[in-house]
């Protein structure tokens, strides 16, 4: 073997593998801060660096921070208004006040930036991560303690074109009919359910003619409400309330309607269930079918509320499931595969998914029936749907779903390459879930790890995906997608992840390569190892004899450059490609 020449070609390289070191050589056993690009190359490279997003401008002070409170939400509301046009509202939840921001282009000596300003349009929100929606083009808000509407004010023409305000506030519930066509006595027919989020209901009669004392379908009603009462529309105040009895007694009998059989008088009335805060009190959110669904309510851990079609204002009091008999919480909800699929934690139940398909019923028409999987694996971390592979977090990693829930087959991992150190961190629970530039990224603290959607290899019978790792200067706190641009919250501030020319340690380490040969010695040849590289880049080896050690440095590299790596008698080496600027 002494004569024999070995060359070797580290190319093609996929992501990280912290499983060992003895590894494919297209992987890396020990890399921060690179990634690829796919709208550039396909080459590893320094990830972008956080610049501050939201700053604000003063006569004399232009980049003093705008928030200086955690940020636990970022959001976009593409607002529609007068036909069709858009207006794009800025919203963020910074410590425990709801603000809505406006950006504005200025002109400095270091070009055009866009500057930030904020209103406060909400104080006392809870201190947490928070959840938004859109609902028939309504901005909702919920964080645990809240169930907000943002409510837009829009007025048109003059100097200054169309302006739009808006506020902040709590959601006005809709108010069901309960009952209709009741007699003055009672009776009549069931029509809407209660509302969990509405203190008032209405019930609609039939007047006789004769009739004085109306009575509602709820006796023991709120007696610091007035009724409102309706006789053919018209408001009427000639009545007299028992609040005890749930009665109207009227002065002078109302006629009988003009239409027969149609209803002619109307009672608005209050009646508290102390129910709305099942939905103030939830955490997690998602759209399906045209309908919200709530839940992770600490207080009913394994329930799942629902609102009507296209009405968030409007969520029955019969539209709740419970997941299991067990009161194990409910850890994340993801539309998938036709069906709302639900996460618990695991549970001495050994069942922890649950799904929810569409059913009709002649009665209660639309329903969602809760059915439980084969899966008693449980979800410790998150879920979401990752280009239509629905992905959890489990106690062992992230696990992908395809196909029927019914069968625990369906069950695969996801997330061996990167485990060691994902499931190391004490923060692992409290994650945050983003999908951006076709990564899907897990962000707990300050670390970052990158699942790769086009990258994916076989591992026994089924896919995983490559993944790279990043680390941040700053714990992150909330994070979102829009336009293409990931906006990052942090405890001080609003970051993008936009500065592809900023300053960012990052590496590459390339496995322990014993060239097939681990029983013989090597030693390398004179000519040196040739990099095809850009950028700044310094050059550490590391033999089974040695610690890593400097080769070399190498600035402004535009194309390729030779590294004299001279090592003797060694059985394995290590190559570490590093940067405190940037490179490729």
């Amino acid at each position: 073997m002494a004569d024999n020449l070995i060359s070797r070609i580290y190319e093609n390289f996929r992501g990280v593998d912290f499983r060992g070191e003895e590894i494919n050589l297209s992987r890396s056993p020990d890399s921060l801060n690179v990634w690829k690009d796919y709208k550039e190359t396909e080459s590893i490279r320094t990830r972008p660096k956080m610049e501050l997003a939201y700053i604000k401008a003063t006569d004399d002070l232009i980049g003093e921070t705008l928030f200086d409170e955690t940020i636990y939400g970022i959001y976009f509301f593409d607002y529609e208004y007068s036909g069709g046009k858009k207006s794009t509202r800025y919203f963020v939840h910074s410590g425990s006040k709801l603000y809505e921001c406006k950006p504005t282009m200025i002109s400095t000596n270091i070009g055009v930036k866009t500057y930030w300003t904020k209103t406060e349009l909400y104080s006392g929100v809870a201190e947490r991560r928070s959840q938004a929606f859109i609902c028939n083009n309504n901005w909702y808000f919920l964080d645990g303690k809240n169930y907000l509407v943002y409510v837009a004010e829009v007025t048109q023409g003059g100097v200054t074109g169309t302006t739009i305000k808006g506020k902040m506030v709590e959601v006005e519930g809709y108010v069901p009919t309960t009952s209709i066509g009741r007699k003055a006595s009672g009776g009549g027919t069931k029509y809407e359910d209660v509302n969990l989020i509405s203190d008032y209901r209405k019930n609609t009669f039939l007047a006789d003619g004769e009739s004085k004392d109306f009575y509602l379908d709820a006796p023991t009603i709120d007696n610091d409400f007035l009724p409102e009462v309706k006789v053919n529309d018209v408001v009427v105040t000639d009545y007299t309330v028992d609040y005890s009895k749930g009665k109207i007694s009227f002065k002078d009998a109302p006629a009988k309607p003009l239409t027969d059989g149609q209803d002619n008088v109307s009672v608005k009335f209050k009646k508290s269930t102390s129910n709305a805060s099942k939905i103030k009190n939830c955490t997690i959110v998602e759209v399906f079918d045209n309908r919200v669904f709530f839940s992770g309510n600490p207080y009913h851990p394994n329930s799942v509320w629902h609102c009507s079609l296209n009405d968030a204002t409007y969520i029955s009091d019969t539209d709740v499931y419970n997941e299991g008999l067990d009161r194990t919480n409910i850890r994340g909800m993801v539309a998938g595969n036709h069906a709302i699929l639900v996460f618990k934690e695991p549970s001495t139940a050994n069942t922890s998914i649950f799904y929810h398909t569409p059913t009709l019923d002649g009665d209660f028409g639309k329903i969602y029936p809760s059915e439980h999987s084969n899966v008693a694996l449980g979800c410790v971390g998150g879920a979401i749907n990752f280009n239509d592979d629905i992905v959890f977090f489990s106690q062992n990693g992230a696990e992908g779903i395809t196909g029927d829930v019914t069968t625990e087959q369906v069950v695969s991992h996801r997330s061996s390459l990167v485990d060691s150190k994902l499931l190391s961190n004490a923060y692992y629970r409290d994650m945050i879930l983003v999908e951006w530039e076709g990564y899907l990224m897990v962000l707990i603290g300050n670390k970052g790890y990158l699942a790769d959607s086009r990258a994916k290899f076989t591992n026994n019978d089924h896919y995983e995906y490559e993944w790279f790792y990043w680390e941040f200067d700053k714990r992150i706190t909330s994070a979102t997608v829009y336009d293409g641009v990931l906006y990052l919250g942090t405890e001080d501030g609003i970051y993008t992840l936009t500065d592809n020319e900023g300053a960012v340690e990052s590496y590459w380490t390339t496995p322990k390569d014993k060239f097939k040969y681990p029983q013989y010695q090597k030693t390398t040849n004179k000519r040196g190892c040739v990099v095809e590289a850009t950028g700044d880049i310094s050059i550490s080896v590391k033999t089974d004899k040695t610690d890593f050690e400097l080769i070399g440095n190498y600035t402004n590299i535009l194309d390729y450059f030779v590294s004299r790596i001279k090592r003797k008698k060694f059985k394995d080496i290590q190559l570490k490609f590093h940067s405190n600027t940037r490179f490729s």
